[in-house]
């Protein structure tokens, strides 16, 4: 029997794929143009925007609907995991079994990619939650995030499933907005350069990363989730977009998500500009590009740029949008139909359909050998993940402030732990958890994970305390009822732990999370007042925030013994904040996001033009509380024999810039070198100051090492009037700190020659090298 060519896994994938495609009817091409969402609810109370709207009359639902549909192949299986709580084993079983059926009832027996949300972790029943992006984003320390990804692509690829829809990779620009614990934080390069290792993890896995959300969505108009975005051209160019470029170009990434949003009136579904032109003309993408959920629909729904579901499936198809996510309404038989009558080009589809077969192909699926081998017992959350959780969490942990060395709290002394936080296991997650993602859809179902929460870990933590406890308040709720016993506890103690922040959810039903966008940065409910409470008694308070954004605490500087910000830790968080306030962890987390002052004057983030600074001009005072890039440790770190000489180099040249780091301290740390680029004159306004280069370093006490920064010029380029991306002649100041605002040493550079304009290859990264460690 002779081997049709699309399954000789010798030939070149792009030689199989266009016989495939000759053989293939439109239908058949069609098909693998969407997911289908098998067990969607469609009550109103969904997962995703509209979804109740979205998902009715699906054909999927019609009587013989899905065993018809197969028939002509399926492009997508849309979580299969991560829609109901499924026993992982039997869930592995099932798709199996799904894509079985798949294969035999069409004429090509290819099986669907099979798609989940893995954003801090594999959103599933009884598998890992790792710490949120943002906590990411405060470790500062991209290899491990790497390995991160690399355990939770494992899994992934363990049950069956080809495709993960993460990471995030929106620049923060807004704190106010719902979903700012699902970014990194509030700059690019730390975005891309942890988004980056995140992908690298998860593409070594085998599983196909897919970068959200392209692009703007995080600079909605007001923190509005899906508002339209106000981000001027070079905003766009130089704050947004940098990080996608990096994780395409240094992760690997094969996928790309479309945003919602629109920008300047064109909905990023249908903008060939951003989907064809950039993404794959000029930055060379070969892989798919997939609709947000229902974001095809949303053409015709909520941006009114299309009067029919088929204009809305042609504009996306032009656009460049190859899968329609996360189950068929547009892209299905009124597309077919307008194909065949001409009001669609044909050429479309295949255009779409050769994507998307060239990846399946990567992954194996055209092999006529193909199969899914189901394992035998499936372990989501085994300890190798926890012990990764837990590395992660331990060194997102940020100590804000200690000004008394209140910190770490003594092994016998009397805590009264006080706060909606402390004894809520949930308080660890995000809204992208399953736990808070999925969970309030089946009560009564088990968290399937451990989650030891703040209370139980402390009094583990430190087991000759005596420790009582009081909530106080609750998270959202205006009750004050529990506001007096929580003082009379915090009366009782040497110190009080008080433990707030947010609890996530979706659309509404949280603090923080998607669609859970907030008017000013006060925190939620009457933790305010609980927490004005507890200072007046006079006992030394520190406070703990476990959070999905930061929150304004001018008014308590200078009352508070101590301050910990904990972005959403995940499972192993309790145990993590716990050994920091007991000493066993020594704190090393540096703030991704500005902390504010107050709760207004927002939005604000910390890469301003002098304009945006505080001046005479205005009386409002945007300066935060504590910097990007703050954070406080229980050692010291002399910084030493810095060599940064004045130089000139042309305008396409490098600059080494050295020092070394010693730990003085009696106790192991971790410091994170910071380097920023000041900009004193430029053909348009740039921020005053803005990270370029980085490196975390683990140092016993009394140990050092040195650090060497290889700073190119086209770290320094921007975009220019014209729309170029150009490195201008004249002068720069490299500046090291330990934070965006607290800076330690200045190199001074003068750039000659001719402006250069940056092409494709333009240096992304300054390279550093840690030599001498001892």
């Amino acid at each position: 029997m002779t081997t049709a060519p699309w399954r000789d896994p010798d030939l070149p994938a792009a030689v199989r794929v266009d016989d495939l495609l000759s053989r293939m009817t439109l239908e058949e091409k069609t098909a693998q143009l969407y997911g289908v969402w098998v067990g969607a609810a469609t009550d109103g109370d969904g997962v995703a925007p509209h979804q109740h709207d979205m998902t009715a009359d699906s054909p999927v639902d019609s009587a013989g609907g899905w065993d018809e549909l197969i028939t002509r192949g399926l492009g997508q299986l849309t979580r299969p995991f991560g829609t109901a709580p499924v026993d992982p084993a039997l869930g592995a079983r099932a798709l199996a079994g799904a894509q079985r059926r798949i294969a035999a009832a069409s004429r090509f027996g290819i099986p669907a990619v099979a798609h989940e949300e893995c954003l801090a972790g594999f959103t599933a029943w009884r598998a890992t939650a790792y710490p949120v992006p943002l906590a990411w984003g405060a470790a500062f320390d991209p290899p491990l995030v790497e390995e991160m990804a690399r355990h939770i692509g494992r899994d992934l690829r363990a049950v069956g499933v080809h495709q993960g829809l993460a990471p995030v990779l929106d620049v923060v620009r807004d704190p106010r907005w719902g979903r700012v614990e699902e970014t990194i934080g509030e700059d690019p390069y730390l975005v891309g350069t942890v988004g980056a290792a995140y992908v690298r993890g998860l593409e070594s896995a085998g599983v196909v990363a897919t970068l959200k959300h392209f692009a703007g969505y995080a600079s909605s108009a007001g923190a509005r989730n899906l508002a339209p975005v106000r981000a001027g051209t070079r905003e766009f160019a130089d704050v947004t977009l940098p990080p996608f470029e990096m994780a395409l170009r240094e992760g690997g990434a094969r996928s790309v998500m479309a945003a919602y949003t629109e920008r300047d009136g064109v909905p990023a579904s249908a903008d060939p500009e951003l989907l064809t032109r950039l993404l794959r003309e000029e930055w060379g993408f070969t892989g798919t590009v997939v609709a947000d959920y229902f974001g095809i629909g949303f053409l015709q729904t909520l941006h009114r740029v299309a009067g029919t579901p088929v204009q809305a499936a042609r504009l996306a198809l032009e656009a460049g949008i190859d899968v329609e996510l996360p189950t068929v309404k547009y892209y299905g038989d009124a597309l077919i139909a307008a194909v065949r009558a001409g009001e669609v080009p044909e050429d479309l589809i295949d255009r779409s359909a050769r994507r998307v077969l060239l990846q399946k192909c990567e992954l194996g699926l055209l092999d006529e050998d193909w199969q899914h081998e189901v394992p035998e017992r499936v372990d989501l959350d085994p300890a190798a993940n926890r012990a990764v959780a837990r590395r992660l969490a331990e060194e997102s942990v940020v100590l804000l402030d200690n000004p008394d060395g209140l910190l770490p709290l003594a092994p016998d002394t009397r805590i009264a732990v006080v706060g909606p936080r402390a004894a809520d296991a949930l308080a660890m997650l995000g809204c992208y958890s399953f736990p808070s993602h999925v969970l309030p859809h089946h009560p009564g179902t088990e968290l399937g994970i451990e989650i030891p929460t703040l209370l139980e870990s402390l009094r583990a933590e430190l087991p000759d305390a005596k420790v009582t406890f009081a909530e106080g308040c609750p998270v959202s709720d205006p009750d004050t009822t529990g506001i007096e016993e929580a003082v009379a506890r915090a009366a009782e103690a040497d110190v009080c732990v008080a433990v707030l922040g947010d609890r996530a959810g979706l659309f509404g039903r949280g603090t923080s999370g998607e669609g859970c966008d907030v008017a000013d940065l006060r925190l939620p409910g009457v933790q305010g007042a609980l927490l004005d409470a507890l200072v007046a008694t006079g006992v030394p308070v520190v406070l703990v925030l476990l959070t999905g954004r930061p929150y304004a605490l001018g008014r308590w500087h200078g009352r508070l013994g101590a301050v910990v910000q904990a972005f959403f830790p995940g499972e192993e968080g309790g145990p993590a904040v716990a050994g920091v306030l007991s000493g066993r962890v020594n704190p090393s987390g540096r703030l991704p996001v500005s902390v504010p002052r107050v709760t207004g004057g927002q939005p604000w983030t910390y890469l301003q033009p002098p304009l945006g600074l505080a001046g005479e001009v205005s009386n409002l005072d945007p300066t935060p509380l504590y910097p990007f890039g703050h954070g406080r440790s229980y050692t010291a770190f002399a910084w030493e024999d810095v060599d940064g000489p004045a130089a000139d180099l042309g305008t396409d040249g490098s600059y080494d810039l050295s020092l070394t780091v010693r730990n003085t301290g009696d106790r192991a740390g971790a410091d994170v070198v910071q380097l920023y680029l000041h900009d004193p004159v430029a053909g348009v306004t740039r921020p005053d100051v803005r990270l370029v280069g980085y490196q975390r370093l683990e140092l016993p006490a009394g140990g050092s090492a040195r650090v060497t920064f290889r700073f190119h010029t086209d770290l320094s380029a921007f975009t220019d009037r014209a729309g170029r991306r150009v490195v201008e002649p004249g002068d720069l100041e490299l500046r090291l700190g330990t934070s965006s605002a607290d800076v330690r040493h200045t190199a001074r550079l003068t750039l000659t020659g001719p402006v250069r304009e940056t092409g494709p290859d333009r240096r992304l990264r300054c390279e550093t090298r840690v030599s001498g460690q001892e």
